[in-house]
């Protein structure tokens, strides 16, 4: 019952009771009525006060438990199907833009555009949705990411491809992120963790799956043929989602100033400035290895079939890890487990990549460093919710995802950095991975004591 009804009902007790004092003190028992009319009357508006206050009670709003699953997974369901859509690899035939200076650096810049304008449209796309609701942004980010994708397949120059795959289906990623975002947090409470690791798993078997057609259908029917499969393969995908992803409780639409579809106000609260930068760092480490482990497999003499095995086992034990890790947080809490992946994942990199030399350690490697570094992605949105609630999540967790653009040049400083180095190769590769992870465990603990003092509580 609410804090209005439980006031309601006691005013209306209130006043029935001082009707009953009046009736005693203008109707005296002895003067006008025997004990027993006097008995009646009194259980007569007894039943009247109680008939009352039983009428408020009916009519006042309940509260029902909160929302743990039931129709929610099924909007989980369409949200892993939203993430293996856009998961995209800079993948494409290379001949195909034959006697271009460079092909190889200038192609590679459709990658980082995508995830440029994907982070860096979440704010905008934030701003769409608050206007047009959650459904109509959802059809356009499905609109986007496979037009983008089709008309990348009639590209016949290299910047056809940087407004295409890059710019168009860059902003149809961020429509979608921003709705499977903002909607999967009203279905759950306790198991919100498990759920949005789920969905974020469905990045990493996306980057399984997506690269093994676009090879089979590029080698029968070419490069152009190929985004345009994919493109109807995502769109079938995204059609999934749009019959499957609503609201809990849908809003009623209203206008809305600029500063309340964006509230950076939470810029504000130190917790969240804690955890973004953390974050942010940790980042930075991230890209290394699937940038450069295949390289540095080469450079120490195993086949390109090794190197490229590598990554795919560590793309294949992220969309494992991502799974067990919200299904752990749910445990023992959402930023232990975050901050305890990102701690094993500085481990793997200073204590067994940097001695690893023989293709069975760098598959430990994979392994360990695939598993525990994708927390961040799975546990963005618990962690978000837990700081500042529902209201505010979805606006955040935009303008912290908008701040990841910036991890993205990780790889070109840590290039800069190795080149500038006259140390062993890759080995500035391996420590830049590792500190950068090693700091981020430091801000994110940090960060865990500042929101609770005992080391030991489940947050």
């Amino acid at each position: 019952m609410s804090v209005g009804s439980e006031i309601t009902i006691d005013k209306h007790r209130h006043d029935i009771g001082s009707q009953n004092e009046n009736m005693k003190t203008q109707v005296p028992d002895q003067a006008l009525c025997s004990p027993v009319d006097h008995q009646e009357k009194k259980v007569e508006i007894d039943k009247e006060r109680n008939s009352n206050i039983s009428d408020i009670e009916s009519d006042a709003p309940q509260t029902g438990e909160e929302p743990d699953g039931g129709y929610g997974w099924l909007v989980v369901l369409g949200a892993f199907f939203v993430q293996i859509a856009s998961v995209m690899q800079d993948y494409y035939e290379q001949n195909y833009f034959q006697g271009v200076p460079n092909v190889v650096v200038i192609l590679s810049f459709v990658g980082t555009l995508t995830s440029i304008f994907f982070y860096g449209a979440c704010p905008l796309a934030q701003i769409y949705a608050s206007i047009v609701g959650f459904r109509i942004t959802l059809f356009t980010g499905t609109f986007l990411v496979s037009l983008g994708l089709i008309m990348a397949g009639f590209s016949t120059q290299i910047w056809h491809l940087y407004i295409t795959q890059g710019l168009v289906f860059g902003l149809g990623a961020a429509c979608n992120y921003v709705v499977i975002m903002g909607v999967t947090p009203q279905w759950f409470t306790k198991r919100r963790g498990f759920a949005f690791g789920i969905i974020t798993s469905g990045s990493g078997i996306g980057g399984l799956i997506i690269p093994i057609i676009m090879n089979a259908i590029n080698q029968s029917l070419g490069a152009s043929w190929t985004f345009r499969i994919v493109g109807f393969l995502c769109f079938a995908c995204d059609i999934i989602a749009c019959c499957v992803i609503k609201e809990n409780k849908p809003k009623p639409k209203a206008k809305k100033k600029l500063s309340q579809m964006l509230r950076w106000d939470c810029l504000k609260d130190t917790n969240v400035l804690l955890f973004m930068i953390g974050s942010d760092i940790g980042l930075f480490g991230y890209f290394i290895p699937y940038f450069f482990l295949p390289s540095y497999a080469t450079y120490l003499g195993l086949s390109s079939s090794q190197g490229s095995s590598l990554v795919a086992v560590a793309a294949a034990c992220n969309f494992v890890g991502r799974i067990v890790t919200g299904y752990l947080a749910d445990a023992i809490g959402n930023i232990n487990t975050n901050t305890l992946c990102t701690f094993i994942t500085c481990v793997s990199c200073l204590l067994i990549w940097t001695f690893a030399y023989t293709y069975e350690t760098l598959m430990g490697f994979s392994v360990v460093f695939g598993f525990c570094s994708g927390s961040y992605f799975a546990l963005i949105s618990p962690i978000t919710t837990h700081l500042v609630g529902l209201d505010k999540f979805l606006s955040t967790v935009s303008i912290i995802r908008f701040t990841n653009v910036i991890p993205l040049f990780g790889a070109n400083i840590a290039s800069a950095i190795e080149g500038s180095l006259s140390s062993e190769p890759y080995f500035s590769y391996k420590m830049f991975a590792g500190v950068a992870n090693l700091v981020a465990t430091i801000i994110l603990l940090v960060f865990k004591l500042r929101v609770n003092r005992n080391f030991f509580a489940k947050i």
